[in-house]
């Protein structure tokens, strides 16, 4: 099991890299789907069976549109691929800053702390995953409104970003 979660953190890392190191908006949102698929298994080996569903669903559901949407408006001709002479350089630079920062907490990795949430109590009657999102409901509702108001602004800050000057696929004619 340990080596399964090693190997879905590796992916995490690998994605966010993608994602960071890009330009280009369609090997962006490729690196945000491994990204959101490597996440939900992380929370699956953990124990949050119904979270990572809820994450995977709503994620791929809802902010995939507004990549999908943005990608469109910025439609390149060549976009910059994983390869390319721009993008190879800074793919290495963030992967040897994370290998540098990882060095330094490598020694207080363990085997023993990959135990799933269920697995704690002895007799268990509720999941913690699930319970967790009810009190999130009733605890956190204004922050519920919050992330919303902040997705919203998000998306509005990408689709300006992407505009540019030609007004991409979208333009008039």
């Amino acid at each position: 099991m340990s080596y399964f979660m090693f190997m879905l953190l590796l992916g995490l890392v690998g994605g966010l890299v993608a994602v960071a190191s890009n330009p280009s908006p369609y090997f962006a949102a490729l690196g945000l789907v491994v990204v959101a698929g490597v996440g939900c298994g992380i929370l699956l080996g953990f124990g949050g069976s119904f979270l990572s569903l809820v994450l995977f669903l709503i994620y791929l559901g809802g902010m995939l549109v507004v990549f999908a949407y943005s990608a469109a408006l910025a439609a390149e001709p060549y976009p910059e691929s994983f390869g390319s002479s721009l993008v190879a350089p800074t793919v290495g630079a963030y992967l040897l800053g994370v290998g540098f920062i990882s060095s330094f907490f490598w020694e207080g990795w363990y085997e023993a702390s990959w135990v799933p949430v269920g697995e704690l109590f002895e007799f268990c009657i509720q999941r913690a995953d699930t319970s967790g999102v009810a009190m999130m409901y009733c605890w956190g509702g204004e922050m519920l409104v919050a992330s919303a108001w902040v997705l919203l602004l998000t998306l509005f800050v990408v689709l300006e970003l992407t505009r540019g000057l030609a007004r991409g696929a979208v333009r008039a004619v």
